[in-house]
């Protein structure tokens, strides 16, 4: 890592009782080009059991890019990305998601049209053991119960796991997609702009989500435009600016001023000296 880099990736800050130094993940000097167009040169940084990092940046910084190449939809031009200690080389987004890495993106990625805990189990479907199991029978009555119980820990009230997602609130359907990504993102989540269109209410509930999800020791990469939610809900924060990673701070220590700053490149425009 070069000196920039390391100042740049900072401190391992961490919370008491958050999970200690426990890094769950390390990015080392990831960097990804499209032709001649460089979208990330050279990101390194970690991150902990239990923490919430934010990642943030203006439009065209990276942050899509990179969120992309962690959960394993896109391979890096260079660096490498370490898991739980090991190196770890995703072909595809399932590959992120058999280690234990899951995403929930802007969309959602939910089917409307069936119920909540169809959606919990959506290609992961569970099935009856014995012959039936062997037919593709599937166990219904268990997902039903497991799906109770995994919205039941994101403390957000829907009215029925047996409700299609389509009648669901905002912040209900937002429920439901952390609820399915913390069911199997047994080390990793990341979050993709998960308040982009929901109101103050359900914005608030989604915040309620990541702190439950954070006290589980389960690490989160938030990457959002909310400044104050960013501020309410994170341990770190990481801005990228054009495919750099220029700066990370301690929320606690920080403000939205400083932030912006960073976030619109002013913060590297250091003051001269008075002669």
């Amino acid at each position: 890592m070069t000196a920039d880099a390391a100042e740049a990736a900072g401190p391992p800050e961490r919370r008491a009782g958050d999970g200690g130094d426990e890094v769950v993940l390390e990015v080392q000097n990831i960097g990804k080009r499209y032709g001649r167009n460089t979208a990330l040169r050279d990101v390194s940084f970690q991150v902990h059991r239990g923490e919430v990092v934010a990642l943030v940046g203006d439009n065209g910084a990276g942050k899509s890019t990179l969120v992309n190449i962690l959960s394993g939809a896109l391979p890096p031009t260079a660096g490498q990305i370490i898991l739980d200690g090991k190196p770890v080389h995703f072909r595809d987004a399932n590959e992120a998601r058999n280690l234990g890495i899951e995403t929930v993106f802007q969309d959602l990625a939910l089917a409307n049209d069936v119920p909540a805990w169809a959606n919990l189990f959506l290609g992961r479907e569970i099935t009856r053991k014995g012959f039936l199991g062997a037919l593709g029978w599937l166990d219904k009555p268990e997902m039903i119960k497991e799906s109770e119980a995994a919205m039941a820990a994101t403390k957000i009230r829907i009215k029925s796991v047996r409700a299609k997602c389509g009648s669901l609130s905002g912040g209900q359907r937002q429920a439901v997609a952390v609820a399915r990504a913390v069911t199997w993102g047994s080390r990793l989540l990341l979050m993709d702009e998960p308040t982009a269109a929901l109101g103050v209410e359900q914005q608030a509930q989604v915040g309620e989500l990541i702190r439950t999800v954070r006290d589980t020791g389960t690490p989160v990469i938030l990457i959002s435009h909310n400044m104050p939610q960013v501020i309410d809900v994170s341990d770190r924060i990481l801005v990228l600016f054009h495919g750099h990673l220029i700066k990370t701070l301690t929320t606690a220590d920080t403000s939205t001023e400083e932030i912006i700053s960073w976030i619109t490149g002013a913060g590297l425009i250091r003051p001269k000296r008075a002669s």
